[in-house]
């Protein structure tokens, strides 16, 4: 049930009073709330062994089932697999993880009103939130890929990373990220408490159109054409060559670096204005409803 208040928060990121020194310091706050949230304010000793762990045997898991259907094809295409699988972690924690942050404060912890009231920006709050998101996952990715490289045998070496590519290619994803995360906040806005399954919906279907595990040469004709509109495809193929040095799908082995880190840079700047816009409406439409600081128990 909703329960309307007289007085709505000012809209998010919109007020003329707040300064870049008020974004700050929300940014700042909210990472740092976000860092204790994440490790569920434990000892840091016992949360590094558990994000040393998780990903670990979530690798093993992709082992396993690599082992199962082994063959030449297979073999050719496990570098990629597990690179693909290990960076999509990205995806889970900044696209799920920031817009998750609206459902868990407002139906979990029935906090939300109070942070538009006190932050400056729900804009700069969830950015914040995001980064301890991004810390950890980063930290389980490199484990991930050391341990691929020491005891599978996976051709990563420091001294063959195109850098430059990498470099260019790693923060436009993330910025995606950030911006699909903005995306699906808008809509659990508006939305119930069973809005999650949409977030995990998306989550799903980018891992199977954006060639995670499977090259987009495997899907059928149409879903192989929608894998390419979709920014991430594009994210996974760069940061593949230049930490493997090659291509995934003969799909997208036609395009050029060049082509791949272009098309990513629009496609980004394309889905941050779409998600700043999109969230702004959404926030709009839970003020003018009456919705920001809903319950539903269903």
């Amino acid at each position: 049930m909703a329960v309307e208040t007289n007085a709505a928060p000012a809209p998010a990121g919109h007020s003329p009073a707040v300064t870049w020194r008020d974004r700050w310091q929300t940014f700042r706050l909210s990472a740092w709330l976000g860092w204790q949230v994440e490790s569920n304010w434990a000892d840091p000793l016992l949360f590094a062994v558990y994000s040393m762990a998780k990903p670990i045997a979530s690798a093993l898991i992709l082992v396993i089932m690599y082992r199962i259907i082994a063959n030449e094809t297979a073999e050719a295409l496990f570098p990629g697999m597990y690179v693909g699988n290990a960076l999509f972690m990205y995806v889970g924690a900044l696209m799920f993880g920031v817009s998750w942050v609206i459902m868990e404060e407002r139906e979990y912890f029935q906090i939300l009103k109070y942070i538009y009231l006190s932050t400056a920006s729900m804009y700069w709050y969830l950015a914040g939130r995001a980064v301890a998101k991004f810390l950890i996952t980063t930290l389980a990715v490199v484990i991930l890929l050391a341990f691929g490289a020491a005891f599978l045998d996976l051709p990563l070496r420091l001294s063959q990373v195109d850098w430059g590519l990498f470099a260019t290619v790693f923060p436009l994803g993330i910025l995606t990220m950030i911006g699909l995360g903005y995306l699906l906040a808008g809509v659990l806005l508006i939305s119930a408490r069973h809005g999650s399954g949409y977030v995990e919906s998306v989550a799903g279907a980018l891992y199977l159109l954006c060639g995670v595990v499977f090259p987009l040469d495997v899907l059928p004709g149409w879903l192989a054409a929608a894998g390419k509109v979709i920014p991430v495809t594009y994210w996974l193929e760069g940061l593949r060559r230049a930490l493997l040095g090659q291509s995934f799908a003969q799909a997208l082995a036609g395009y050029s670096d060049g082509q791949i880190v272009l098309w990513l840079a629009i496609s980004t700047v394309v889905t941050l204005g779409v998600s700043v816009w999109f969230f702004g409406r959404m926030d709009h439409v839970a003020r003018s409803r009456g919705l920001i600081d809903q319950v539903t128990e269903h």
